[in-house]
């Protein structure tokens, strides 16, 4: 009896572990701001017994399926009607002002001046109940402040800084017409498209005052490009002869609670005979779970780019290497600039990167030829089409790799203990900032790590095979 119990007791434990490491949900279909939203989706046609919104532990805010999806089965349908694209700009208050605008705004900028001007308008908005859902803060690298800037990976900080450069020309380029939607507006224009951050000085927002806790995304253009950007769905329309550019954009209220996830497939377009932009399900979902969407194969560099978020064990996710760091690996090499521009000239000093399991194929090619001797020019070709040189440049090449990585590590380490001693002065916005570039920074560890000890073992092996050869000739 005693022996018995003691393996229930062990059962319930384990049942008990399973419980509290299993996700949670919680309902939000009976909240005011949901309940809204769906009666606005209701009188433009859509209805939806299949999902409803709710709070997951792991990934936040997404959708739930209340019975189970079979593959192949529509999981949602929403009408055009409800779709926010530049048809309903051009055909709204805005549409006059837009339309007789000489240069034409591109679909973009059209799309977030309707957002920003909606949203001052507040419950007089017919958008209201879809503006109210949205995020009030977005942890993209167009938001963030020069400190959370500082501490992404290299590469990531170039394309936020060109990002972030990106809006704020959208914005400035755009003052002469801004100005023109003065009568449709309750304030100053200025007050109203605003780009520029403010400094929350609310305990509840910043524990600590620092340079850092400036709020960037609290500017209204950079909040509604954010959400165009973020939020809506690839949906290629006619070109209007109003605006200037390709018109893909369409914001999607509901669809846009799915989340992403990187191991699900689902099939997602615009029906033109139904009229409805739907998804369909690939795989099957278990009743009460999370319904994701895929948004492509993207590592976590690009979601953090595009979408303000990480996915974690992202099975796409890599480490970039900068060729400024090639350089200052390889500082002193003879003909390193004329090896370097032969790279750049056939387009290999691009797409560069480390996974869990070692260097991509590109990055050994690059290494292979970065590792020649001045003497072996005429190998340059044969190396850049991935062939085997010689040994000793093959373990230069694996040895080259492993100290690229070493600093990519070291750098990474600097990067999170700087993260540590943000996240202590910080909160609200910029504390979820800090907390996503965190994740990604944590992933680009554990990534190198394990890329560090594969080198390790390779050129350790390399090297003994060099060294067995050299004795079986020496013998010979």
């Amino acid at each position: 009896m005693k022996g018995r119990s003691g393996r229930a007791g062990r059962t319930v434990r384990k049942r008990k572990r399973k419980r509290e490491q299993s996700v949670h949900s919680v309902s939000l279909s009976h909240q005011p701001q949901y309940i809204s939203l769906m009666r606005f989706l209701h009188r433009r046609g859509f209805s939806s017994t299949l999902l409803q919104p709710a709070l997951f532990s792991d990934t936040g805010r997404g959708l739930q399926t209340l019975q189970t999806i079979m593959p192949g089965e529509l999981v949602v349908s929403l009408p055009e009607s409800c779709l926010l694209t530049t048809s309903t700009v051009l055909s709204s208050y805005l549409g006059e002002y837009i339309k007789s605008w000489k240069p034409r705004l591109s679909p973009l900028s059209a799309l977030c001046v309707f957002l920003v001007c909606e949203r001052q308008r507040g419950e007089a908005s017919d958008w209201f109940p879809y503006i109210n859902m949205l995020p009030s803060s977005y942890a993209c690298p167009a938001c963030f402040s020069d400190e959370v800037i500082d501490v992404l990976p290299a590469g990531v900080r170039r394309r936020g800084l060109e990002q972030r450069g990106a809006v704020r020309e959208m914005h400035s380029s755009n003052q002469e017409f801004f100005r023109t939607l003065q009568p449709v507006l309750s304030r100053p224009t200025e007050d109203v498209l605003t780009y520029e951050a403010l400094r929350y000085t609310n305990t509840l927002m910043i524990t600590k005052p620092c340079s850092v806790c400036y709020f960037s995304c609290c500017d209204s253009f950079r909040w509604a490009w954010c959400s165009v950007n973020t939020r809506s769905v690839f949906m290629s329309r006619p070109s209007s002869c109003f605006l200037s550019g390709p018109d893909t954009y369409a914001l999607a209220p509901f669809l846009d609670l799915l989340n992403h996830c990187p191991n699900v497939q689902v099939k997602a377009g615009f029906n033109e005979q139904t009229k409805c932009y739907e998804i369909s399900s690939v795989c099957d979902t278990p009743r009460y779970e999370q319904v994701f969407i895929n948004y492509g194969s993207h590592d976590n560099q690009r979601l953090l780019l595009e979408y303000g978020f990480v996915a974690m064990n992202n099975p796409h996710s890599v480490v970039y290497v900068e060729p400024d760091l090639l350089c200052d690996i390889l500082r002193g090499e003879k003909s390193l600039d004329q090896k370097m521009k032969f790279l750049r000239e056939n387009h290999f000093l691009e797409n560069l990167t480390v996974s869990s399991e070692g260097p991509s194929w590109r990055l050994m090619v690059a290494l292979r030829l970065l590792s020649l001797p001045q003497t072996l020019y005429h190998l340059w070709r044969s190396a850049l089409l991935g062939q085997v040189v010689d040994e000793k440049t093959e373990v230069r090449s694996s040895q080259t790799a492993r100290t690229l990585c070493q600093q990519l590590l070291k750098d990474t380490h600097i990067a999170l203990d700087k993260i540590s001693q943000l996240l202590g002065q910080c909160g609200g916005p910029v504390r979820e900032q800090l907390e996503v570039v965190r994740e990604l920074r944590q992933e680009e560890r554990r990534i190198l790590e394990s890329c560090v000890t594969a080198l390790k073992d390779s050129v350790t092996l390399e090297k003994e095979t060099s060294s067995c050869k050299a004795n079986v000739g020496a013998m010979s």
